[in-house]
């Protein structure tokens, strides 16, 4: 089984490379280069660049603005 990384997200440099979002968000890099491309979560490039960057308090603020709500009891049937 692979390792899981037990950083805090403060331990982080406040500019990422996709390999780091993914192991800060326990995603595939290939889901979070998709999830980019697809504007689904902020990322940058630099012109002429192939490779994406991301802002570490962007990233924060896009888990924040996805939270996992658990169904109503009443309305599941």
């Amino acid at each position: 089984m692979g390792e899981e990384s037990t950083r805090g997200a403060d331990e982080y440099p406040p500019v990422l490379d996709a390999a780091m979002v993914a192991e800060l968000l326990g995603m595939h890099v290939q889901m979070v280069r998709r999830y980019a491309r697809e504007g689904r979560i902020p990322a940058y490039r630099l012109p002429g660049g192939r490779t994406f960057r991301f802002f570490r308090e962007e990233v924060l603020d896009f888990i924040k603005a996805h939270p996992v709500v658990s169904p109503d009891p009443e309305k599941v049937e």
